[in-house]
């Protein structure tokens, strides 16, 4: 399906790895022109040729922690208008005692998870709603819906981004600009690799037998973790042209995981 965003400008910060790097590809992979945040520059330039290599897509990088004030002036200096915009950020670390959990976890995790998506889409709404084409698809968590102590600093920031999001898409709807959430279960990331991986080192296992325990004792339907491929596709589905009656929705991607009608 020809998604009808050739050409159009795309931003997506945190998109050097894991699920936005998926995003980022599946975007150019439609012909947008691509405009990729992270603070890794190694990683970040590294994606950057991938992807160029991959889809011939026109692709600029920004070095910034998209999380901070300068980061996000930086970035938006660089991409002020962007026709797409996708967010995400590094999962917050696993809290398995709610109890450890500071004052300064909270405020970290409520810069990356909170303030920054409603920063951006607060710089970058109105030009959407001028030019008459908007997509704003935010990259959450499942837990942001399915409330889990192991993911306390995840899940909360999360919930309250799908209240405010859910919210103002109803304000601008009407000028074909969709915001939407994406709210992924396990997937292989960068991140799953380093979090596994140093439980395989620590039992004497291989990654994809810790990941397998997973599977087991979290009882997902779908037998596997996701990959990035299939994520960035629902991503690039939601910021196409025939999306735009899809307004302030929070979509899980889990692999059926959780249990849930609606």
């Amino acid at each position: 399906m020809d998604l009808g965003i050739k050409g159009r400008k795309a931003l997506v910060n945190g998109g050097s790895a894991g699920l936005g790097k998926g995003s980022a590809q599946a975007l150019a992979a439609e012909g947008v022109d691509l405009y990729i945040s992270a603070r890794q520059e190694d990683r970040l330039q590294a994606t950057a040729e991938q992807i160029r290599r991959e889809t011939g897509a026109s692709v600029t990088i920004i070095v910034a922690d998209h999380s901070s004030n300068e980061g996000r002036e930086k970035i938006l200096s660089i991409c002020p208008d962007p026709d797409i915009l996708v967010g995400t950020c590094s999962p917050a670390p696993f809290t398995p005692d709610f109890r450890k959990v500071t004052t300064a976890d909270w405020e970290e995790h409520l810069s990356v998870g909170l303030i920054s998506p409603i920063e951006f889409i607060r710089a970058t709404v109105d030009g959407m709603c001028d030019r008459g084409f908007g997509r704003i698809v935010n990259i959450s968590t499942g837990a942001s819906k399915f409330p889990s102590e192991l993911r306390t600093l995840s899940g909360p920031p999360r919930a309250a981004l799908s209240n405010y999001t859910v919210a103002i898409s109803k304000a601008v709807a009407k000028y074909n600009v969709t915001i939407n959430n994406l709210l992924p279960g396990m997937h292989h990331t960068a991140t799953s690799q380093e979090r596994f991986g140093e439980i395989a080192r620590e039992q004497d296992k291989t990654y994809e037998e810790v990941v397998k325990d997973w599977i087991d004792e979290w009882k997902i339907p779908a037998e596997r973790f996701g990959n990035i491929e299939e994520f960035g596709a629902i991503c690039a589905m939601l910021c196409g042209n025939q999306a735009s009656y899809i307004v302030g929705q929070n979509i899980v991607i889990d692999g059926g995981i959780t249990n849930s009608t609606f």
